[in-house]
């Protein structure tokens, strides 16, 4: 009897060591593409993970740098009740480099053909992207027409364009706890490499929740001629717009939210957010004449503008506006309530020392409680973290 339950002891520990199952695939820098892919026998490259996976599988990467000579192809569908999983494994850290891809960087004035977009160039819809950062990319993050997709606690950081871009017909995305920095375009001279892009497109239900967007070349977040509402909330924007790589003709514009521009009309909502220490100012309309909605948010300390809607038709609620070059410039069109500027008098801070906001990420990827920027009076105004 003990030898049969240290059989039964073993297999256990055996399975518990080996958690493949028929719909999990597992890819490892020690790997084998011709290997089946589970735990104990996992894939090498991410690519054929993503083309042997099926609606309601999951990917799981194990830790290290995977270094593609070519960028990740997404070309294909999960279904909504069986979504197509990619991520990390168990917290690992995975760490997917795109520099020996094309367009690292582009020649000044080239054009990155669509489909080297990316170190991981998304084309499908119900995929759930989790747990990985992804850097040195031709952009990082790639959306073409991809829509009710998750992208959750990822890292895009140092590519050559925007760290996370959506465009054409893309909807009902959730990207959550996005950390987007030092992306740069030596292409364009700095001028369209942003933390998050949604752009030249349209569809909604999109949802940019918990974002810390900063020190990339042009702006931290960027709805350029997007023609749908985004809901954007919870999320931080600084030190983006300065030339920090010494590109010729930095064309860089800084600001932190700018949303929309070009005469396109969506009418986004930004809740909760905060900009500051950008190059040029905090949220902006951009000539998009839309009917915005911005509330309990915070710009601080901006050469320029803390709040610019002066061609729009916005409402603006229960914002804090301290040390910009100005503090607010409405339209006619615009207006609100509650804001700072309505209240009047001097705001003084209950802190400016952004350590905690900026450093590492609570355990669940949400953004660390902090006292900085809150109005020392008390006031229901501004952001909260």
């Amino acid at each position: 009897m003990k030898a049969l339950i240290a059989v039964m002891a073993l297999m256990a520990g055996t399975l518990l060591a080996s958690p493949a199952t028929a719909a999990t695939l597992y890819v490892a820098t020690n790997g084998n593409d011709s290997a089946p892919g589970t735990f104990s026998q996992p894939l090498r490259t991410i690519q054929r993970a993503v083309d042997l996976a099926q609606p309601g599988h999951t990917i799981e990467i194990r830790g290290g740098t995977y270094a593609p000579a070519a960028n990740i192809q997404i070309l294909k569908n999960g279904t909504a009740s069986q979504p197509i999983t990619l991520r990390n494994h168990q917290g690992e850290r995975v760490v997917i480099d795109g520099e020996n891809m094309p367009f690292t960087p582009g020649e000044v004035g080239s054009t990155i053909p669509r489909a080297q977009r990316g170190a991981i160039h998304l084309e499908g819809d119900f995929w759930r992207l989790s747990g990985l950062e992804i850097i040195h990319g031709p952009y990082g993050v790639f959306g073409l027409d991809a829509s009710n997709n998750v992208f959750d606690r990822l890292v895009t950081r140092d590519n050559y364009e925007s760290g996370f871009h959506l465009v054409l017909a893309s909807s009902g995305n959730l990207i959550q706890d996005l950390d987007s920095f030092g992306n740069r375009d030596p292409r364009k001279n700095g001028e369209s490499a942003d933390g998050l892009a949604i752009k030249e497109g349209a569809g909604g239900g999109n949802v940019v929740r918990g974002a810390r967007l900063w020190n990339n070349s042009d702006d931290g977040l960027d709805y350029w001629m997007f023609e749908s509402a985004v809901l954007t909330e919870n999320s931080l924007a600084w030190g983006n717009g300065f030339n920090r790589w010494d590109l010729p003709g930095f064309t860089g514009d800084g600001n932190g939210f700018k949303l929309g521009g070009n005469g396109v009309a969506a009418g986004h909502t930004v809740r909760n957010s905060m900009a500051w220490d950008n190059a040029a100012g905090g949220f902006i309309d951009n000539n998009n004449p839309g009917a915005h909605r911005v509330e309990r948010s915070t710009a601080w300390d901006h050469p320029g503008t803390g709040f610019d809607f002066d061609r729009s038709g916005s409402t603006l609620t229960a914002n804090l506006a301290v040390a910009n070059g100005t503090e607010v410039s409405l339209g006619a069109d615009s207006g609100g309530s509650g804001n700072s500027w309505d209240l009047g008098g001097t705001w003084s801070l209950v802190s400016t020392d952004p350590a905690t906001i900026t450093g590492p990420r609570n355990p669940d990827g949400g953004i660390p409680s902090s006292p900085f920027l809150r109005p020392a009076n008390g006031a229901a105004v501004g952001a909260r973290f």
